[in-house]
């Protein structure tokens, strides 16, 4: 854990962090979450049934979008070139619901937890708005970063087997 929060200056105001002595490297991070719902809603979705399209393709490329628009949603985030966004949407019948996961890529100075983040989101809330005429009890569950890679810190994964994890924080 870091012992100092690193967009707060020594005086308590917000700063973008400087990032112009690190060197770029190749980055990548991986969010996930989980959108919940209905046993009906959910097959209503898998086969393509919703009367607003095709959910889970809109949600991918509102996740790719989202993705690129994360500088101007977060206040003190770098705006970065992302070489690759990778929205997958899986179905999950013992949710019942569907497991979303963004991957983000890059060569730079700072990482793309925060585009994955994101990306991640508002693949999920586009999920939720093309269906919620049907099912307005849906949930959006467990919204996390499991992966990152680059930088000084290098290579993370989430550990499934730590309390806090398995406890949906």
């Amino acid at each position: 854990m870091a012992d100092k929060l690193t967009h707060i200056t020594a005086s308590g105001e917000a700063r973008m962090v400087d990032v112009s002595r690190k060197e770029d490297t190749v980055r990548m991070a991986s969010a996930k979450a989980n959108v919940v719902m209905h046993a009906e809603t959910y097959e209503m979705i898998l086969n393509g049934n919703a009367s607003k399209g095709d959910v889970l393709g809109a949600a991918r490329i509102a996740g790719i979008m989202a993705a690129k628009k994360t500088p101007e949603l977060i206040p003190l985030c770098h705006t970065l070139l992302l070489s690759g966004v990778d929205v997958t949407i899986d179905p999950d019948e013992n949710l019942p619901g569907f497991t979303v996961t963004a991957t983000c890529k890059l060569t730079g100075r700072t990482g793309v937890e925060l585009e994955a983040l994101t990306a991640c989101s508002v693949a999920c809330l586009t999920i939720y708005d093309m269906a919620k005429a049907v099912d307005r009890g849906m949930r959006i569950t467990d919204l996390r970063v499991i992966e990152k890679s680059g930088g000084m810190s290098g290579h993370w994964q989430v550990d499934e087997n730590d309390a806090l994890t398995r406890k949906g924080s």
